[in-house]
């Protein structure tokens, strides 16, 4: 099994920059993809970014492209989000997930393994 732990989630105004990290630990697989999804309140989970095994290939929701960059260190087993020109519609708690295989997805039931989210709260 494979467990993995979010940080950088916090407070900030409007226009400001957040960095998400995400760890892997435990069971880590030779190719596993790996992305960002969010949840705000009384909404539904929704895919933010996606990123394949090789950080070749990334992808993202419309809502975030231009202002989202997602990364992966394959050495540190940590995947990031650089969130940049945040505005109040971002706040919601945001999960890390991963999942088996080479390729993107921007499928939540692609990811088998989920973090316990951090929380984003973008002030106007």
């Amino acid at each position: 099994q494979v467990q993995l732990v979010e940080s950088g989630g916090g407070l900030v105004q409007a226009g400001g920059s957040l960095r998400l990290s995400c760890v892997a630990s435990g069971r880590t697989f030779s190719v596993y993809r790996m992305g960002w999804f969010r949840q705000a309140p009384g909404k539904e989970r929704e895919f933010v970014a996606a990123i394949s095994w090789s950080g070749g290939s990334t992808y993202y929701a419309d809502s975030v492209k231009g202002r989202f960059t997602i990364s992966r260190d394959n050495a540190k087993n940590t995947v990031y989000l650089q969130m940049n020109s945040l505005k109040p519609e971002d706040t919601a708690v945001y999960y890390c997930a991963g999942g088996v295989g080479a390729y993107y997805s921007t499928g939540a039931k692609m990811y088998d393994d989920w973090g316990q989210g951090t929380q984003v709260t973008v002030a106007s």
